[in-house]
């Protein structure tokens, strides 16, 4: 990470602001796409677009919803009987056989790596109680994470409902908060699984279809999806050094080349600076506050080399009361650290207060204490 030098000139409340005029950024790239975003995970920072924010169908990217919603039940290691239902679900399949048990665990990788439509139904009907149910699930999801232009209407992404739908955007909203669990990055980056077939002597294997994972060497996952209206929908991911990106198509004839296009401009035109890091803060404030302020976290924000010198940072901080003790308030928040680019907010941080350690007693103050106590025994007996 490269470090951002600051000079800072601290009050109650601290700002520093680099006055230098930003320059445009120039992270354009030509994709096929209709609709594309790539997305920097930890930041959510956007560094390139193409109608992002128009709703379109997605095909089987629907089905990253389905994964996480799964993962996030906490039933991957319960038994799911397979329904007749689950067994008729249209398009791709792993050939799931009505009444046979098997782990959801099983069926969220058959779901992410084979794109198994009767793996999304039987998902749904297990997790959700009822198709209706588990939809009902998506679209709450979908409103805690912000996806403002997205709505589902079933667990794998066909053309079944005309009010199904989302944008890129949403996608790569969907897929930074995906990205945080470590259970659908295993899945969504497993280029070859085996599960269990109970009916049959031999284990189903399956490969995934993501074509990425073999064919750029910096994916770590993503998801595949088509129809004939969606056309060919695309969600992966890959990491190069520090920085992780987030790649989103809808509707593109020529959705690998999209991803890997703009990946390397990405990487190619953003570092990740880091503008804040972790621990100990000193800034000239009261004196219950000096010297007793940390942050949790780093913060790191991907920026051009032209944006290098446009980062300020302002401290906010809450105003203590009188009666103030050092060792009540040890952990408690007591303000905010804000980064701002070119004058606009891009990121921000808890402040955290951590108060003086109890002073150890010496040898002579525990003798008095152990005195002290006797002589309390005898008065008392």
């Amino acid at each position: 990470m490269r470090m951002i030098w600051k000079l800072v000139i601290f009050t109650l409340m601290v700002s520093l602001f680099i006055a230098n005029i930003p320059q445009k950024v120039d992270a354009s790239v030509s994709v096929s796409a209709r609709g594309a975003v790539l997305m920097e995970q930890e930041s959510g920072r956007v560094l390139f677009e193409k109608d992002a924010h128009t709703k379109r169908r997605i095909a089987s990217i629907t089905k990253i919803m389905t994964a996480i919603l799964a993962i996030e039940s906490g039933k991957m290691n319960e038994l799911v009987k397979v329904s007749e239902k689950a067994t008729r679900a249209e398009g791709s399949s792993v050939y799931l056989k009505p009444g046979e048990k098997i782990k959801l665990k099983h069926l969220v990788y058959g779901l992410m790596l084979r794109s198994g439509n009767d793996t999304a139904v039987a998902i749904a009907e297990h997790v959700g109680g009822s198709l209706d149910g588990f939809v009902y699930l998506m679209n709450q999801k979908a409103r805690e994470i912000g996806m403002l232009n997205s709505h589902f209407s079933n667990p794998h992404g066909l053309d079944d409902h005309e009010n199904h739908y989302s944008t890129a955007y949403d996608m790569a909203l969907l897929t930074r908060y995906a990205m945080h669990n470590k259970t659908y990055q295993k899945i969504a980056g497993t280029k070859k699984y085996k599960a269990p077939n109970p009916t049959e002597s031999w284990d189903r294997e399956w490969k995934n279809k993501n074509r990425l994972l073999t064919k750029y060497k910096y994916t770590t996952g993503g998801k595949t999806g088509y129809t004939k209206r969606a056309k060919r929908t695309l969600v992966s991911t890959a990491t190069k050094g520090d920085m992780n990106l987030i790649a989103v198509t809808l509707n593109a004839s020529d959705d690998w080349n999209d991803h890997i296009a703009m990946y390397e401009n990405g990487f190619k035109t953003f570092d990740m600076a880091e503008v804040l890091s972790k621990g100990k803060i000193d800034i000239k404030t009261n004196k219950i506050f000096r010297k007793h302020l940390y942050l949790k976290k780093t913060i790191a924000y991907p920026a051009t080399n032209e944006e290098m010198n446009l980062f300020s940072i302002k401290y906010k901080l809450n105003k203590p009361g009188e009666d103030w003790n050092n060792t009540e308030h040890n952990g408690e928040a007591v303000g905010k650290a804000q980064v701002f680019l070119d004058g606009k907010v891009v990121s921000e941080t808890p402040i955290y207060y951590q108060g003086d350690p109890d002073k150890k007693k010496g040898i002579f103050d525990s003798l008095k204490d152990i005195f002290l106590s006797l002589i309390g025994v005898r008065l008392n007996g």
